[in-house]
């Protein structure tokens, strides 16, 4: 009979140091996780992928930026802007992915944001009335060779000048290779037309259908 109590007694300690190990292991997930959630909700700016800048200022060309996000390609020729339109090339535009989750997250373009714009002629044409050409798919405007590279970035603490933080960058406006480092723009050569013109946050958006469907 003694031992029959004993044994019982030792269960139930047994029974309630579990629960109460239990109980710990859950009040401690539950602070991770809300440890968890507020990391996830301020490390905004620290999860994205941030532009290479050197000692003096320069930004370094970025890698494998024709795998990020595709915007689109906009296109004013030379044809219909009376033969000298300021930006007669196709604009490859790319987003860098974490940026472009963070805006389709948030509907903003987070601290860290690049944007890299890559430059193609208009392919040789045969039109000289509007400088279409006939293809096989039709007649239309298609891309010649690569042309440029420039670089976009959104830095408030580096660029504190700049209105939104935002500043302007170009690799050479040639074929590749382009130029391994570039200094910014002065803000009047870009980051006026963008302030007076770009729907979102000094970006075109309403030129790139895949950032609208974004935006929530």
């Amino acid at each position: 009979m003694k031992k029959n109590i004993i044994h019982r007694l030792n269960k139930l300690s047994l029974f309630a140091a579990g629960t109460l190990l239990l109980a710990a292991c859950n009040q401690t997930g539950g602070e991770a996780n809300a440890s968890g959630a507020d990391t996830a909700a301020g490390s905004e700016s620290s999860d994205i992928v941030q532009a290479s800048f050197n000692e003096d200022g320069s930004v370094n060309i970025p890698t494998g930026y024709r795998q990020w996000v595709f915007m689109g390609a906009p296109l004013t020729p030379n044809a219909l802007n009376g033969g000298e339109a300021p930006f007669p090339e196709f604009h490859n535009v790319y987003i860098e992915p974490s940026a472009f989750a963070a805006f389709e997250a948030t509907g903003e373009f987070p601290e860290g944001t690049q944007i890299v714009k890559e430059l193609t002629t208009v392919r040789s044409n045969n039109n000289a009335e509007n400088g279409s050409s006939q293809e096989v798919s039709g007649v239309g405007y298609f891309q010649g060779e690569f042309a440029g590279l420039e670089l976009t970035v959104k830095d408030n603490d580096r660029f504190k000048d700049e209105p939104g933080g935002w500043a302007y960058f170009s690799f050479g406006h040639k074929s590749p290779p382009y130029e391994k480092t570039a200094t910014a723009f002065p803000a009047e050569s870009c980051n006026a037309c963008h302030e007076a013109s770009a729907e979102t946050d000094f970006v075109f958006t309403q030129f790139y259908p895949v950032l609208r469907a974004a935006k929530k």
